[in-house]
This record gives C-alpha cells, sequence and structure tokens, in this order.
C-alpha cells in the first residue's frame, strides 16, 4: 500500500478537530486529510442552546444528517425538526441555519461539496431582514 492509499482511510480518533462558536468540529475529509476534490464531511456536535444561524455557501450545496439529538433546521423560510436518521438537503446558495434548543446535544454530519471553491465559503445573514427575526414570527415546528 503506499502513502495515498493510507489517507483513505480515517479513523475515529484522527479527525482534525476545530472548536467553532457553533459546534466542535471532527473533519473527516477535506483536501489537507485525504485526497478528494469534490466532497467535505464533518461531524459536528452542537450543544444545547447553541446554533449556526441563518447563512449561506454561494458556491457549495449541502446535507445534514443528524446522528444523535434533534436540531431545528431551516432551509430558506422553512423550519423542521430533524431526529436521528432525518437529513436535509441544501442547494448551494440558499440560505440556511441550524439551531439547537433541546436539552441534549446534537451530533450531525455535514456534507459539502465541492471540497474547493472559489469565493468566499460562508456568508453570514443572520443580521439581514427576513433572517434577523424569522425565527420570532414563526413557533418552533412540532417535532415529527
Amino acid at each position: 500500500m503506499d502513502a495515498s492509499d493510507l489517507r483513505r482511510f480515517v479513523t475515529g480518533t484522527a479527525p482534525i478537530v476545530e472548536l467553532t462558536r457553533f459546534t466542535r468540529n471532527e473533519w473527516l475529509s477535506r483536501p489537507d486529510l485525504v485526497p478528494c476534490r469534490e466532497l467535505l464531511l464533518v461531524r459536528a456536535t452542537m450543544q444545547p442552546g447553541k446554533s449556526h444561524p441563518f447563512h449561506r455557501h454561494p458556491h457549495r450545496e449541502e446535507i445534514i444528517y443528524v446522528l444523535s439529538g434533534m436540531a431545528e433546521q431551516w432551509c430558506g423560510d422553512r423550519c423542521r425538526i430533524l431526529k436521528p436518521g432525518d437529513m436535509v438537503l441544501i442547494p448551494k446558495d440558499e440560505v440556511h441555519g441550524t439551531y439547537n434548543p433541546f436539552e441534549t446535544e446534537v451530533v450531525f454530519l455535514a456534507i459539502l461539496s465541492p471540497a474547493q471553491a472559489d469565493g468566499p465559503d460562508v456568508i453570514d445573514v443572520d443580521h439581514e431582514p427576513p433572517w434577523k427575526d424569522l425565527r420570532q414570527r414563526n413557533p418552533l415546528p412540532e417535532s415529527r
């Protein structure tokens, strides 16, 4: 096996860990970790009361897949409560936000493509209308 073959396998103890103001991220696939040009994969843990407020990725589409806990997931002006096994597809440049108003942490996978994009990765819009007060105007949906 050559070195490039070894970089294709990432064990649970070998991710690149990044702490952000939103989540604890464990990167499992990105160009500096594995030889992948099209996909990013991160396991994110969001504590109760935390969120990744409304934002958009102008050059990437994203899938969020919940492993444990629950998330209040917005895609545009639509909201759903995601539970383990649920996912959402977020088209390129769609405003979205992930919130944890619950009492337990939520762990989810975020899969983004492409791995490398020209231009800004994230544009925050949570202080702009209509996003800045969308959650207050719309009650939390029932858990499905």
